[in-house]
C-alpha cells in the first residue's frame, strides 16, 4: 500500500484552485504503473515523490498529467512544498524537478518558489488559428501589445491577450483546432496548450486549455502563468509583480502570484506564490 494526499492549490479554501494528487513514497512503485495511476486520478497533475539524488535536497518529484510526464509545473511545485512542510520537512525546501533543483519557501498554508529557468520565446501563432482554438472570432484576439506567441519557462504555452472579459467568458476549447495547431507549432511536450487572458494593469484574468492532454480546461496553471508573466515583463523591459486570477469560469477560483526580475532586458528569475489546502488522503492498493 502507498499513501497519497489530495491538495487544492492556488486557493485557501477547499474545492477552489487546482486539485493535486501527491503519492508520498513512490520508490517501490513499478515505473510502468506511474502513468496509469495518474490517469486513474485524472487530475491535471499527479506528483510522485522519491528520495532526492542530492541528500542536501528535500525530495525528487516527478510530475505526470493523465497523458504524459512533465519536467515542470507550477501548482504541483507549490502543493508539494506545502505538503512536505506539513509532513515535517521544514519551511525551506529544495525539490528536484525535470528542470533542475527548485528552491521553495513555505509559510503556513502558503508557499513560493524561485526559478532561474530562462524564458524561451517560440513561434508567433496565427491569430485566427489561436482564436479558433478557443472558439472565438479572430477579432477577439488583441494584437496591439503582442501577437499570440509560444512562451516557456520549462513547459510551452501559446499565450494570447483577448479584447475583454466577455471574450474571456465565452472562450472554450475546440479540439480540432488544437490538433491543427499541434501540427503547425510542434512542441517538446507533445501537446499544444493555450493561455488566454485579459489585462488590467498588473492584474491578469486568465484561462488555460489543453484538450490534447485530456485537460479541457485547467483551473490554475502556475507554469503558464510564469511563462506569460516573464514574457510580459521582458516585453516591457522592467521587473513586474503580477496577480493572476484563473478558474473562475469553472467554479474553482484561483489566485497565482508571479514576481519577475528583469535584468538587462531579460527575465533573469521569477517567483511563483500561492496557497494550498489538504482536502483528502488515502492509499493505493497496488
Amino acid at each position: 500500500m502507498t499513501n497519497y494526499l489530495i491538495y487544492d492549490v492556488f486557493t485557501d479554501s477547499a474545492f477552489g484552485g487546482n486539485p493535486l494528487a501527491i503519492v508520498t513514497d513512490a520508490q517501490d512503485l513499478p515505473e510502468a504503473q506511474l502513468q496509469p495511476i495518474a490517469r486513474e486520478f485524472n487530475l491535471s497533475e499527479t506528483v510522485f515523490l522519491y528520495p532526492p539524488a542530492d541528500p542536501a535536497h528535500t525530495a525528487r518529484a516527478r510530475i505526470f498529467t493523465p497523458m504524459s510526464e512533465l519536467p515542470f509545473a507550477g501548482h504541483p511545485t507549490i502543493g508539494t512544498a506545502i505538503a512536505l512542510s506539513a509532513m515535517g520537512h521544514g519551511d525551506q525546501l529544495v525539490l528536484e524537478l525535470g528542470v533542475g533543483p527548485i528552491a521553495c519557501e513555505v509559510a503556513g498554508s502558503s508557499a513560493k518558489f524561485t526559478s532561474r529557468v530562462p524564458l524561451e520565446i517560440g513561434a508567433s501563432v496565427d491569430p485566427a488559428l489561436m482564436a479558433a482554438c478557443v472558439g472565438l472570432a479572430p477579432d477577439a484576439i488583441r494584437a496591439d501589445r503582442h501577437a499570440p506567441v509560444m512562451a516557456s519557462v520549462g513547459l510551452p504555452f501559446a499565450c494570447a491577450e483577448l479584447t475583454g472579459m466577455e471574450a474571456l467568458r465565452d472562450a472554450h476549447p475546440v479540439t480540432d483546432a488544437f490538433r491543427i495547431c499541434a501540427d503547425t507549432y510542434p512542441v517538446k511536450s507533445d501537446f499544444f496548450s493555450a493561455m488566454v487572458y485579459v489585462r488590467d494593469g498588473d492584474a491578469l484574468f486568465a484561462r488555460m486549455f489543453a484538450p490534447l492532454s485530456n485537460i479541457p480546461e485547467d483551473p490554475a496553471t502556475g507554469s503558464a502563468s510564469a511563462a506569460l508573466a516573464c514574457y510580459l515583463a521582458e516585453l516591457e523591459g522592467v521587473s513586474k509583480v503580477f496577480a493572476i486570477t484563473q478558474g473562475v469560469e469553472m467554479g474553482r477560483p484561483s489566485s497565482i502570484g508571479v514576481e519577475v526580475d528583469v535584468s538587462d532586458g531579460k527575465a533573469s528569475s521569477f517567483v511563483v506564490s500561492g496557497a494550498a489546502v489538504k482536502v483528502m488522503e488515502g492509499r493505493l492498493y497496488l
